[in-house]
């Protein structure tokens, strides 16, 4: 078989140790394809729903994987056991820039409503 045809066994696990995806992935595979799956399999019944796959973090091996890569590119090696399934955590971490824009808002807000008065 070719480097380039060899199969990962994956599953992913999220907040609440709950395994999600399991399935065999080629080393092809995108990381933006995998969030992809991953939201749409999410459980519905979680408290904490990605509403985006930017929304979704991907750890192996301590790094946080980058979306233009492929498995092959990001170094997820095939255990060293036959048969093994490598394990990667599934982080939700929802984008903050709407949030800093809503601070910077109201700081603006508090800013306009203070008034000084000389005696």
């Amino acid at each position: 078989m070719a480097e380039g045809d060899e199969r990962i066994e994956l599953r992913f696990r999220i907040f609440d140790g709950t395994d999600i995806c399991q399935g065999i992935y080629a080393r092809s595979t995108t990381i933006t394809s995998l969030k992809q799956r991953l939201l749409a399999e999410w459980p519905q019944d979680k408290s904490v729903v990605p509403k985006s796959s930017s929304d979704i973090k991907l750890i192996h091996a301590g790094k946080v994987l980058e979306n233009g890569r492929t498995l092959g590119d990001s170094r997820v090696h095939i255990g060293d056991l036959p048969g093994g399934v490598i394990t990667m955590h599934v982080v939700v971490q929802p984008q903050l820039t709407k949030k800093k824009s809503d601070k910077n808002q109201r700081e603006k807000e508090k800013g306009n409503s203070c008034s000084c008065t000389i005696l």
